[in-house]
């Protein structure tokens, strides 16, 4: 997409702090960072979020984060790591370009990624079961 922010990035076209770069991805350290080492794991071509990525580059890019999630806590040596990856508005996605945040946390940042834990009620617990169900049934 031409008028896509994260495109621009992620094939050279705007300049970037890179740390890796392959013909699939570019991996950039965030502008606006989380905590120190913040990275952001870009498809160079235009997949609006996990919906529209094909599996084969889906599954590239996972392995990637794994390697720049390692890499990262070796180089910064923190304490533990988010690899987080939001799809559409209500998830809290801001860019419509497919990307992974790699987080690096370190104990008392302040950071935390979370959310309030609910609980499981049966009614609910029986209507996703049944919902999920009659959305396709089994995952192939």
């Amino acid at each position: 997409m031409s008028d896509c922010i994260f495109c621009k990035l992620a094939n050279g076209e705007i300049p970037t702090a890179t740390l890796y770069e392959d013909e699939d991805f570019r991996v950039i350290l965030d502008a606006n960072p989380a905590t120190k080492g913040h990275c952001l794991i870009l498809p160079k071509k235009h997949y609006a979020d996990v919906y529209e990525i094909p599996d084969e580059l889906l599954e590239k890019a996972f392995i990637l984060a794994k390697k720049v999630a390692a890499r990262m806590t070796e180089a910064m040596g923190c304490d533990g790591l988010n690899i987080v990856q939001n799809n559409k508005e209500a998830a809290g996605q801001t860019v419509f370009h497919f990307h992974i945040h790699i987080i690096p946390r370190y104990k008392n940042d302040g950071g935390m990624v979370g959310w309030k834990p609910g609980k499981l009620t049966e009614e609910a617990k029986n209507e996703i079961l049944s919902a999920f169900s009659a959305a396709g049934g089994a995952l192939q």
